[in-house]
């Protein structure tokens, strides 16, 4: 095989041997662990082949910098996939200055579920708002918070589990 079509092969196979690899990591982490068992199958099957092809040429630095240029693009790769996938939800956390705001019932209006609460800032009360949101959503729900509150706090995380409360309705329908 051309020294060049193997590298390329080489580079070819981590991506998508790493890129697998990532996202059955992902889907670990968000408990779907039937799709991470079958990702982890295809994944060890390619990456058994790519090893092969390295090992079997050694003696090519270029396989060695084909197969970590691979592993690179394959992370790179695999992250834009969650990404888009936008699996889950995600607890946005809003905090305004002001008590006086209707933006919980402007957000509510919207299809959001906000729990909100009085606290106290260092320059005087606040509204702090919790939304969940799924991540799909989560930056159409970032837009309406610049346009409705622009100079609000926000904080973003994601829950590993949650229980009751608004969205468990939804989610069960």
């Amino acid at each position: 095989m051309n020294a060049w079509l193997l590298a390329g092969s080489i580079i070819g196979i981590n991506v998508v041997y790493v890129t697998l690899f990532t996202l059955r990591l992902i889907f670990l982490i968000k408990g779907r662990r039937g799709a991470a068992s079958f990702l982890a199958m295809l994944e060890v099957f390619i990456y058994l082949v790519g090893l092969n092809m390295v090992l079997q040429n050694l003696d090519n630095p270029l396989n060695m910098l084909a197969y970590c240029l691979g592993f690179g693009a394959g992370v790179y790769l695999g992250s834009r996939i969650e990404e888009y996938m936008a699996l889950g939800y995600s607890v946005v956390q809003v905090i305004v200055d002001s008590i006086e705001t209707n933006l919980p019932n402007k957000l509510r209006d919207i299809g959001y579920g906000v729990t909100s609460w009085p606290a106290d800032g260092r320059d005087g009360k606040r509204l702090i708002m919790q939304v969940l949101v799924k991540r799909s959503n989560e930056q159409k729900l970032m837009d309406k918070l610049a346009e409705l509150a622009p100079r609000a706090f926000v904080i973003s995380h994601e829950p590993r589990h949650f229980k009751g409360g608004f969205w468990t309705r939804i989610v069960n329908k």
